[in-house]
Order: structure tokens, then C-alpha cells, then sequence
């Protein structure tokens, strides 16, 4: 394609009215036609966030019986396509929202810090990012946009608020009850109701003053100068969003917050209290009608502490010089639990400890959310030249939330059955409500253990220490995990590592076990076979369960069914001796009910049927196919065809390449060959 060609495609695309939308100013009485219209526009940071987050939509389910639980669209991060979703914190993120719509409503929490609190990498950053990139994108629209005003004087560049303060303000005091109700007769009751609340910034203020000067006090005249525009919130802008990070205590400095005279300014007005001659820049400034987040708020010097529980208390700051100056902002900070205790147990702290909404942000506990965090950043679109081996991120996962989980009471429940019941799989005896009853036991589950960044950095590891191979496999990854476990920064504790690595080693076991069965299934997936052994099962249990006899194929003859074809069947899936008869009606009854809706059965229609012919078919195929032949190298040209079929089979049901379906056989054949297998599934 063509410069201009390319120059042409963006042309053809560009929209010039959205543009003219963004770039929109006007005059103050132009502004107050656009509240009456809309009586939202004038919204407060709190309300403009919560209407952002609720305008992605939100979808509610019961997680168990009776349980409902909201999921916030928003958190998928839809904007960046899903780049920055956090996966199985809706919990938190209720919290979190809850809190929003508290503060939006201004039930009081709009006078608190909202405080992240987590365990490193739990996503508190990422939660962060995704409200101020949201908070970006929302102020783009027509349905987040917000406006400020400037001082306008004919032959010079209109002024603009340093602070892009809401131009009510501009409202003396004594008529703001009068216009509100005025400006809200305009919307529907659905609306926000328009408050105007806040004084002029200290740039604002004096400018104002001089021209009611110049304008022997006629509001009106000073009104007619007075521009609108409209605001689009950026962070790389400055402009309605900020993002401040504490340096060591030596360079904290308050002026970062409040910002700082401008020295140069000075010389020309001759005084460092006019408001001209200051930079209204500060992090609190410049995040005005926005939000400002804290990274590790924690770890600030105490002479900041100040500043920030004006700034959530009382909605102002003091910039050096000028009077407490009104701020309208979501203030948030996020901080790890070792600065969370420090906080606790500090009393100079007790002020801000009583202004915080801590919401914590645990890591997360269910399996399939930890496997979506790692097919984020490995997947087939990122990951090139190399095949990620079935089983890999699931094992790497599986590990990282073992370590997280706390012991159950129970002594009879494994945590690895723990975290197969947390990740929806019945296990006999156990009810939705007894898997409720775990979560509650575990207060502190999810806020220690393995962080998913040191799994992230072992599974990259693992991808560029092979260079040779075409595929990475679990052995690779998990061995990746447990090497660095020596070295790893947070794991100082002998005991916290020796569990660490017991944990690897459940998983190992349990990768066995996957690994066997699904080579069971791949030898067993001949479905001629299946439907004879299966058919020939149910003439076996129909004659059974009737008192019937069964006709011989070969003989003709009529003979009494064949328990012991029936019982090697039905021992594969732990049917005791006792219970056979059972078995078997409840076979025919399951039979006569789809005959009933007109459904035809088959060797797949019952699961439990369908696992116990499998395991059946691989025991009986297991020695034509001499697997364990492959641990000697010795292989004839039959065997290595019916190799060759099962690893198609691996290929295509199981999602293995070659080299890693090779590899599969191989492990297993060395588990058959010890005689280490166990018809388990």
C-alpha cells in the first residue's frame, strides 16, 4: 500500500464531528443551556467514575445456591481488549463498586481514601489503571463530558482554569440554591440533581475579582468574557489525572502534591502570593474533576499525611501562599500487607486509618481465574515458534493457587481436592453449601502465597532456557518454579519453602494421573470397539435384569449371561459386588428413559458407562499395543503403526503437537513399565 493510499484510509475514516464535539467551546450562558438540558454534566469525580464503571454493563450470578454476586463488565477491560482484565475478583470489585456508588450518592465514603490492599501482584495496579484509562475514554464521550472555564480578553489567549474546575462555580453563593433548582427543572428524575458546591480556584478567584472591578460589580459583564470548553481527561496530559509515587524520604517533597511558585513569573509581577505567579501543578492539581492514585500510599512521609487527609476529608489543599483551595477527586491508593501492619501499628497513622475504606484485593483462589491471568500473556497470538504443551499453564496455575489456599479442617478432604471443589467439581459428600462452609473457615485464604508474577517469570523462563525444543512441557515449567524457589525475594521462611515444594510435588502427581487417563482414552477411543463391548454389555444386563438367557453369536446357543464381561466393566468405575444389581437397573431404567423421549442410546450417552468401557477397551488393548515397548527403543513396524494411531489421537482430541505427544507416550510407557499405573481416570 501507498503513502497515499495509507494517508487516504485514515482520511476516509477520520471523524471530523467527534473532533469538533471534543474541541467544543462556548460562552457561559451556552454552558448553563447545556446543564439544563443535561443536568448530569456537572457531576462530582465520584459520580463520573461509578457512571463510567456502570456504563459497561454489569452481569449477575449465583456462584452457590442463594448467593448472588455482580460482575462488572468494566473489569474485562473491553476498552484495550481485555489486555488489563483481572479474572475471579468480583468480590473485591463488588466492594470496590459499592463503595463507588456510596460516595456517588454522598453517603460519606466520598470523604475517604479508597485503599487497594493486597499481596503483590493481586492486581491492585492494574485495577488502577484500568479506572484512570477508563476514566480517559469516558471523558471522550458524549456521555462523560465535562467542562471548564477560561478568562477571555479581547487581542489575548483566553486564560484557562489551571485546575479545569466545573464553571458553576462562577455562581455567587447567594443565588446557587435558586439556579440549581432552575438548571435541574431541565432533566428527568432519573438525572443527577445539579449541586453546586466548591469555590473558585486561588488563579480563578483573582481573576474573577479584577474583573468585577473592572466591572464596578455587574456579574453580567464579567460573565460575557468568561469562555467554556470543553475537558478530555489524560494522564500523559496532566489533565484530570494523576498518579503519585512516594521516592525515598529524603526527596519527598509536598510541593509535588500542591505544587510551587513560579520564580520566574515573580520578576515580572512582583509578588510570590500572586496567584499568576504559581504553578497549580501538583498531583492534587492537576487530578482535579478526576481521579489521583497513590502507588504504595503507605510508604509516603508523614508530612504528606497532611495533605492527603485534607485533601479526603475536607476536599481541599493548601498550596503554598494561598488559601485552602477546593478539590473534586477520587483519591486511591494501594499498598501490600507488610505496609498495611506497619500502618496499624503506627499511632501517629490513627488519622488516616480512620479516613480509609480499605477493600483487599486477595489473589486469586479458583483455578480456571488463575489459568485465564497466564492464557493472557500466553497464547498462540503471543507465543511464536514455540507450542505450549496441553496441561502446562493448567499445572503452573494449579500450583500458584495450592500455595494460597489454607489447610481444611476437615481431615478427610485433600487440599488438592479443595481447590478441585473451589473450581466447581462435585466430589461425593460434599454439597455447594459445605464448599461455602470452606471459603468462610479460610479468613485469610488468598492473601498469601505464590504471586502471579513469579509464575509469569517462570513460565518465560522456561519458553527461551530450551532453545532445541519445539514445545515447552509441564516438567519444564514446574521445574523452572521449584529451581527459583531458592532465590525467590518473599519466600525467606525454611518451612514456607519446604511446603512449596511438597505442593509441587501433589501437582506432579496429579499431572501423572491427567496425563495416564488421557492416553487411556486415546488408546481406547476405537469406536467400533466401544459400541461391540458396548452392546455386547447391555444384551449381557438386559437378559440379566430380566432372567432372561443370552444368544451366543458363534454357537447359537442360549446361554446365562456373562458376569464376569459385566463385572470387569463395572469394577473400573468402583462398582462394588453389592451393588451390581443396582448398577445395571439403573443402566436399563437410564436406557428406557431417552427410548421414552424418543432418544437413541449409545456407548457415549451415560458418562459413568461410557468411562468404564473406555478403561475396559484399554486394559484389554493396552498389551496389543505394547507402549512399554517404547521405554527399550525396540519397536516393530505393527506396534509403531498403533503408536502412530494413539498419538494422532492425542493430536487431535487433546490438543498435542507432535514432539509433545511424543513425549506424553514416552512418560506414561515409563509409568507402565514400573507398573505404577492405576485405573483411576
Amino acid at each position: 500500500m501507498s503513502g497515499q493510499n495509507i494517508i487516504s484510509l485514515i482520511g476516509d475514516r477520520q471523524d471530523i464531528e467527534q473532533f469538533r464535539k471534543k474541541h467544543w467551546d462556548g460562552t457561559f450562558e451556552e454552558y448553563l443551556d447545556l446543564v439544563r438540558a443535561k443536568p448530569n454534566t456537572p457531576r462530582n469525580a465520584f459520580q463520573r467514575v461509578y457512571d463510567m464503571i456502570m456504563s459497561y454493563g454489569i452481569e449477575t450470578y449465583e456462584p452457590s445456591r442463594g448467593e448472588k454476586r455482580s460482575h462488572y463488565v468494566f473489569f474485562d477491560d473491553p476498552i484495550d481488549g481485555g489486555r488489563d482484565a483481572v479474572f475471579g475478583l468480583d468480590e473485591a470489585l463488588e466492594r470496590f463498586v459499592n463503595a463507588m456508588k456510596s460516595a456517588a450518592r454522598g453517603y460519606g465514603i466520598e470523604k475517604r481514601v479508597l485503599l487497594l490492599h493486597g499481596p503483590v501482584g493481586s492486581s491492585k495496579s492494574t485495577i488502577a489503571r484500568m479506572l484512570k484509562k477508563g476514566l480517559e475514554r469516558y471523558s471522550a464521550t458524549d456521555e462523560g463530558a465535562l467542562y471548564t472555564l477560561g478568562w477571555h480578553e479581547e487581542g489575548t489567549e483566553t486564560q484557562w482554569c489551571p485546575m479545569n474546575e466545573e464553571p458553576l462555580h462562577m455562581i455567587p453563593d447567594r443565588f446557587r440554591d435558586e439556579v440549581a433548582s432552575q438548571l435541574n427543572s431541565g432533566g428527568s428524575g432519573d438525572d443527577y440533581q445539579v449541586k453546586i458546591v466548591g469555590e473558585m480556584c486561588p488563579f480563578c478567584r483573582f481573576m474573577y475579582g479584577e474583573r468585577l472591578k473592572d466591572c464596578d460589580g455587574d456579574w453580567t459583564r464579567v460573565i460575557a468574557d468568561v469562555r467554556v470548553k470543553r475537558v478530555i481527561l489524560s494522564e500523559q496530559d496532566r489533565v484530570g489525572i494523576g498518579t503519585f509515587q512516594p521516592k525515598d524520604e529524603k526527596n519527598q517533597d509536598s510541593t509535588e502534591l500542591t505544587g510551587d511558585i513560579n520564580y520566574r513569573k515573580i520578576a515580572e509581577l512582583g509578588s510570590d502570593s500572586d496567584p499568576r505567579a504559581f504553578n497549580f501543578d501538583g498531583e492534587f492539581n492537576i487530578a482535579n474533576r478526576g481521579i489521583i492514585e497513590f502507588v504504595e500510599v503507605l510508604k509516603l512521609d508523614v508530612a504528606f499525611l497532611y495533605d492527603l487527609l485534607g485533601a479526603s476529608q475536607e476536599h481541599k489543599v493548601k498550596p503554598k501562599k494561598f488559601a485552602q483551595t477546593d478539590i473534586d477527586e477520587v483519591i486511591l491508593g494501594h499498598t501490600n500487607e507488610p505496609e498495611y501492619r506497619r500502618l496499624q501499628n503506627n499511632e501517629f497513622m490513627e488519622a488516616l486509618r480512620d479516613r480509609t475504606v480499605k477493600i483487599d484485593v486477595p489473589y486469586v483462589t479458583k483455578l480456571e481465574h488463575e489459568i485465564k491471568i497466564y492464557d493472557k500473556d500466553y497464547n498462540e497470538g503471543k507465543v511464536k515458534g514455540k507450542q505450549i504443551a496441553p496441561h502446562t499453564i493448567e499445572m503452573a496455575a494449579m500450583w500458584a493457587v495450592l500455595t494460597r489456599l489454607e489447610e481444611p479442617n476437615n481431615a478427610s478432604l485433600t487440599l488438592l481436592q479443595k481447590l478441585k471443589l473451589y473450581n466447581g467439581k462435585t466430589l461425593p459428600g460434599f454439597t455447594e453449601e459445605n464448599v461455602k462452609e470452606l471459603r468462610d473457615e479460610a479468613t485469610t485464604e488468598g492473601m498469601h502465597g505464590i504471586s502471579p508474577r513469579y509464575v509469569q517469570d517462570k513460565i518465560s523462563n522456561a519458553l527461551v532456557a530450551h532453545p532445541e525444543a519445539k514445545s515447552i512441557n509441564p516438567f519444564m515449567v514446574l521445574n523452572e518454579l521449584e529451581s527459583g524457589l531458592k532465590h525467590h525475594s518473599l519466600v525467606t521462611n525454611d518451612d514456607t519453602r519446604a511446603r512449596y515444594r511438597d505442593l509441587l510435588g501433589v501437582v506432579k502427581e496429579e499431572y501423572e494421573n491427567i496425563v495416564k487417563n488421557e492416553v487411556q482414552r486415546a488408546i481406547a477411543a476405537d469406536e467400533d470397539a466401544l459400541k461391540r463391548l458396548c452392546g455386547n454389555y447391555i444384551d449381557n444386563v438386559k437378559a440379566y435384569t430380566q432372567r432372561e438367557k443370552v444368544k451366543n453369536k458363534f454357537t447359537g446357543q442360549y446361554e446365562e449371561p456373562d458376569d464376569r464381561l459385566m463385572r470387569s466393566i463395572e469394577e473400573k468405575i468402583d462398582i462394588p459386588e453389592s451393588r451390581k444389581d443396582d448398577f445395571r437397573r439403573e443402566i436399563m431404567n437410564y436406557i428406557g428413559a431417552l427410548s421414552i423421549d424418543g432418544k437413541p442410546f449409545d456407548f457415549k450417552s451415560n458418562e459413568r458407562l461410557y468411562k468404564a468401557l473406555q478403561l475396559k477397551l484399554f486394559e484389554d488393548q493396552k498389551d496389543s499395543i505394547k507402549l512399554t515397548s517404547l521405554v527399550s527403543n525396540v519397536v516393530d513396524q505393527d506396534t509403531q503403526q498403533k503408536i502412530d494411531v494413539v498419538k494422532g489421537r492425542l493430536i487431535r482430541d487433546y490438543g498435542y503437537d507432535d514432539e509433545s505427544a511424543t513425549d506424553v507416550l514416552n512418560f506414561v510407557a515409563s509409568i507402565f513399565a514400573r507398573g505404577d499405573v492405576r485405573d483411576d481416570g
